[in-house]
């Protein structure tokens, strides 16, 4: 036996010596075979000869000749550099030519590309190095990134890896139901089950994404803008700070502007902690600031369980429209609560969500090109979006300083500010602006029944838009 700790050498030696005698003779079998022969005196009748070819390498006669000159031309005419100096390329927009029935075409050039370029690399900044919402945007920086790099085709139809997984899941209502049954299995409503009260704040949150859409309707009036009630809801729906609805409600109503909206929302979302705490304080007094609330009763596992149920069971009776997002939010709280599908339940809240995510980021990302981006439109939802979210926050507060008047338990309007979906940083900033104040005032856990009220807010809100405007 050959032993390879003593000698490693000679083990080597041999075993590469019998590698080559293999081949070797795997060699002469397939070539001096009789079989092997005939195919060879075949393949010369049917092949020219080097001769007639004047050089060109078999099987390539069909093909151009290429110079040295030339080949060294071609590189430098497909290199990134000359692409986004030189490049030009008609991309289709959203209009209709009444003359022909197609859609016309605009012309981007190669600075537009790299300015996009630019733009997805401050994406990835912002969630990578400001740490603003970097689950999403990280992804989506880099989507934006792929599909503007010249000649690469990645969200070209249809085989470019972006344009199949926006095609599989963004651009229809896939992956945002698949989110939200993640978000349904990370969400507690104990809070929002143990002060049923709070709902109202969650629902006077959707001021903020109806209020916009008032405002955005109006602003049709001034040069140069043109949204229809379509595109409106779209943006408006930024109000309610829920990233997968405002998808949803874009790809039904208005997919051109979902790259826009999307990373609008998102923005917002991460920016809740420097939004909130200025409108906060403006709307509140010291004294109702540092108001204590009583700690919540125990919510049964009953309770738990039923909730969800009893949500869905609404929502196919009164708002249908609305049944899917909130089915799938109820869903996922139902494997989360029934305690017998543990394994189901821990699949939704990390491996599923976090899949679903990476793929739901990546064709966002996809939308963002210069054609869909570089328009003055884009300004005015980024703005538009900015007053719907000031104003869902600013509503919520208000609502409770009313509801104040009547209460003998006062509610601490800082929670109010929390009926934006932004789960759960909006409950967080809810509470460390309360600290601030008193720091034995923990209002975490009271902010967490409008927070999760404004989830299901939001998505009424998108069934009563898509009841309306999307059939």
């Amino acid at each position: 036996m050959l032993n390879f700790k003593k000698d490693p050498v000679f083990v080597t030696k041999v075993c590469l010596l019998i590698l080559v005698g293999a081949f070797a003779i795997s060699f002469a079998s397939s070539v001096f075979t009789p079989r092997a022969q005939a195919q060879a005196v075949a393949s010369s009748d049917e092949l020219p000869s080097f001769r007639n070819l004047n050089g060109i390498i078999p099987n390539s006669a069909n093909l151009p000749q290429v110079s040295l000159g030339s080949f060294l031309q071609n590189i430098a005419e497909t290199t990134g550099l000359s692409a986004f100096i030189n490049d030009v390329v008609q991309r289709p927009t959203t209009v209709i030519d009444e003359a022909t029935g197609e859609y016309k075409t605009t012309p981007v050039t190669g600075w537009m590309e790299l300015l996009m370029v630019a733009v997805g690399f401050l994406i990835v900044y912002l969630g990578a190095v400001k740490n603003f919402e970097p689950l999403l945007l990280i992804p989506i920086g880099f989507g934006t990134i792929f599909v503007n790099i010249p000649l690469a085709g990645m969200g070209d139809a249809p085989h470019g890896m972006l344009h199949i997984i926006y095609e599989s899941g963004v651009g229809n209502e896939f992956f945002p139901m698949i989110i939200f049954m993640g978000i349904g299995a990370m969400t507690d409503f104990g809070p929002l089950i143990a002060n049923p009260k709070t709902a109202l704040l969650g629902a006077a949150a959707q001021f903020g994404v109806f209020g916009t859409l008032f405002f955005i309707s109006v602003a049709n009036y001034l040069p140069g803008v043109a949204f229809n009630l379509k595109e409106a809801c779209s943006v408006a729906i930024i109000g309610g700070a829920d990233g997968p609805t405002t998808i949803y409600i874009a790809a039904k109503l208005a997919p051109h502007l979902l790259a826009t909206v999307a990373v609008a929302a998102y923005s917002y979302m991460a920016l809740v902690p420097i939004i909130q705490p200025p409108i906060m304080k403006l709307l509140t007094t010291k004294e109702e600031r540092l108001i204590k609330m009583k700690q919540l009763r125990y919510v049964s596992k009953t309770e738990k369980v039923a909730f969800p149920l009893v949500v869905f069971v609404l929502a196919i009776c009164l708002i249908p429209s609305a049944a899917p997002l909130i089915g799938c939010l109820m869903f996922g709280n139902f494997i989360r609560e029934c305690g017998v599908v543990d394994r189901l339940s821990k699949t939704m809240q990390n491996e599923l969500i976090n899949i679903v995510s990476i793929f739901l980021s990546l064709g966002v990302g996809s939308q963002m090109t210069p054609e869909r981006f570089l328009n003055p439109s884009s300004l005015i939802i980024v703005v538009m979006g900015l007053v719907a979210f000031a104003i869902a926050t600013a509503t919520g507060i208000i609502v409770a300083k009313i509801m104040n008047l009547f209460l003998k338990e006062k509610i601490n309007p800082l929670i109010g500010s929390a009926g934006v979906s932004a789960v759960p940083m909006a409950a967080r900033v809810s509470n460390k602006v309360g600290l601030e104040y008193d720091p034995g005032n923990f209002l975490l856990m009271h902010a967490m029944g409008p927070n999760v009220s404004g989830v299901i807010g939001t998505a009424i809100a998108a069934g009563v838009m898509i009841a309306v405007y999307g059939r």
